[in-house]
């Protein structure tokens, strides 16, 4: 259901990669501010003018790493991601609590400083596979209240404040998997579902 980066010819996603890569090995080095597009075009063996062709900026490269990364997160665990049943809903939920206890652990000294990006992009793309469920599921129903449209929004932001709460407490008391089960029930709701099967 996401957009597929695999679709592009391999010497723009090979280029995109190295500029990814070196980025995440100067963030583990620097503090985002200090780097420039040359410090990543050097790590990256690549010329600015190649960067520019891939990149408007060292932000809009942040942007599409983050985007990414959660990508990755998401199909490595929604192996029949274009398919909504309730346990696809829970690994989403799990994903997202996955993503950014790994992402805080990662880059812990500058993620508040990324967090509205990951935000962003982590609520846009749950808002898209989302809304690709429920337009296959509301093809045969007629009774949901809310659009289909307004239903993503409400569950994207939904399973992200969650997720971004239990990575929050101080003290995780529960499991990423035991959150995502408890949870469910409340992003499913959202979503005019019953929590549980039949």
């Amino acid at each position: 259901m996401l957009p597929k980066e695999n679709k592009l010819d391999p010497r723009v996603r090979r280029t995109r990669q190295l500029l990814e890569q070196a980025l995440l090995d100067l963030l583990a080095e620097h503090d985002f501010q200090s780097i420039s597009v040359q410090d990543i075009t050097a790590r990256a063996g690549v010329n600015r003018a190649t960067f520019y062709a891939h990149f408007s900026d060292k932000y809009a490269l942040l942007d599409y790493s983050i985007r990414q990364a959660f990508r990755q997160e998401i199909q490595s665990r929604l192996l029949n991601s274009c398919e909504f049943n309730l346990e696809n809903l829970r690994m989403l939920i799990l994903a997202v609590c996955e993503f950014l206890d790994q992402l805080g652990a990662r880059c812990a000294p500058v993620q508040r400083q990324f967090e509205p990006l990951v935000e962003t992009q982590v609520k846009s793309q749950l808002h898209e596979l989302i809304l690709a469920w429920l337009e296959q599921i509301n093809a045969n129903r007629s009774d949901h209240p809310a659009s289909a449209e307004t239903a993503a929004t409400a569950a994207s932001w939904a399973i992200y404040g969650l997720a971004a709460q239990w990575k929050r407490s101080l003290e995780k008391k529960q499991t990423a998997e035991a959150y995502a089960s408890e949870v469910l029930p409340l992003v499913a709701a959202n979503l005019g579902l019953p929590a549980r099967p039949g």
